[in-house]
């Protein structure tokens, strides 16, 4: 007998809409159980496992007792001074690891958090549509509005925060940016940031900038760090992940960067919710910094096979395809006759067992889209095309699309 819970969740956990990739995560189990050989397009998370060097790193450092222990509020000195580095490699600014640097368990946990740490009920924070669910919900939790911002192909998948209205800026205190952009797989330009970062000045508005795939890349122009723009160290903070950049999606490590009263109101806020990254983590962390210039050129060259081999084969089924500059995303609209992405991907996974993410999950401007991952062997790739194109050909009946008319 289920007995009913006995009490009752707060208005703010009610306000959220279920979270997109568990839904996915349920219904590609769901599949499965029924014996599917599911091809899974959902989730960025790099199929490739954590690199030997990092897990030799690892194997050494967590049976020392010294890295048994709560970490310091602000993490491993040695971890921060690591960031501060490969910063001052990559984008070339540096970073003081006492002040501008703090450790996170996860770029996720500290785009949440950071609300918390500046939005008072009423307040807004300028979010752009589509996007990463956390920006939207951090926000929610904190007490605070999401303004949508729509990003629109037409303008290159970048927000138009002049357009935000006069009343809405009047209580902004954060925008959130995203480049390269999940799911869009759009990258900024410069005269984007320097227009940005004059604009935060003008409006006081904090610039919350998510680089979590800054190095997920397809030309030679690397994607930008908006501290590459003069005037940004004074009105943002930027989140970084190693996650993507070194393959530790599970191991929950990245850095916050910025502004020193923005990183120390930020702590505050973590030092009262949690104890910090495991200390053998951010040593191990360092090692992968170390050697994540090579490691991420050979990913990006698997990455870039991947991404074309999906492109051809989704062009001959009908998507109005682009090829990504960077990240591991795949961003395009359906194939003419279709507007519905749930019900296509929903079609998709029933049909052929194939898993992508609909657009509209990230929000309604992705209505119509549909997202797919380059984290699949390119096997899997040929073998979803085939799969494909078995259900589903432009001048067929027995299509995806004809499917849920």
């Amino acid at each position: 007998m289920t007995h009913p819970f006995f009490l009752e969740e707060s208005n703010r956990l009610k306000a959220l809409p279920p979270y997109l990739f568990l839904e996915i995560d349920r219904a590609k189990r769901r599949a499965i159980e029924k014996g599917v050989k599911v091809i899974d397009f959902g989730i960025g998370d790099p199929d490739q496992p954590t690199p030997k060097y990092i897990l030799d790193v690892m194997q050494r450092v967590v049976k020392d007792p010294k890295n048994h222990h709560y970490p310091l509020d602000r993490g491993s000195h040695a971890f921060r001074l690591a960031a501060s580095v490969w910063l001052k490699k990559r984008f070339g600014s540096y970073f003081d690891p006492d002040t501008e640097i703090l450790p996170l368990i996860g770029s996720k946990e500290g785009i949440a958090h950071l609300p918390l740490a500046f939005i008072n009920p009423g307040d807004v924070v300028l979010v752009p549509d589509p996007c990463y669910p956390p920006y939207k919900s951090g926000t929610l939790f904190a007490g605070g509005h999401a303004h949508l911002m729509p990003l629109k192909e037409e303008n290159a998948f970048l927000p138009d925060f002049e357009a935000v209205p006069a009343e809405v800026l009047k209580k902004s205190k954060i925008i959130f940016v995203n480049y390269p952009n999940n799911p869009t797989g759009a990258v900024a330009t410069r005269p984007f940031y320097e227009k940005l970062v004059k604009w935060a000045h003008t409006h006081k508005i904090l610039i919350a900038s998510d680089l979590a795939y800054s190095e997920v890349f397809f030309t030679k122009e690397k994607p930008l760090s908006i501290f590459e723009v003069p005037g940004a160290r004074e009105v943002a903070i930027e989140f970084h992940s190693l996650s993507k950049t070194c393959n530790m999606t599970g191991w929950r490590i990245g850095f916050a960067v910025g502004r020193a009263e923005a990183i120390s109101s930020l702590l505050r806020v973590k030092s009262n919710l949690d104890s910090g990254v495991f200390t053998a983590i951010q040593m191990t962390a360092i090692e992968a910094l170390k050697n994540s210039f090579g490691f991420s050129k050979k990913t990006n060259i698997m990455y870039r096979r991947r991404r074309d081999l999906l492109v051809a084969g989704l062009k001959e089924l009908g998507f109005p395809i682009k090829p990504n500059q960077a990240s591991f995303y795949l961003f395009t609209r359906l194939p003419a006759g279709s507007t519905d992405s749930t019900t296509y991907c929903k079609n998709l996974l029933e049909k052929t067992g194939i898993v992508a993410t609909p657009g509209v999950g990230f929000g309604a401007p992705g209505e119509g889209y549909i997202r797919f991952t380059l984290t699949v062997p390119e096997a899997e790739i040929r073998e979803a095309i085939i799969r494909m194109k078995k259900y589903y050909a432009v001048s067929s009946p027995k299509s995806l699309i004809g499917d849920h008319v």
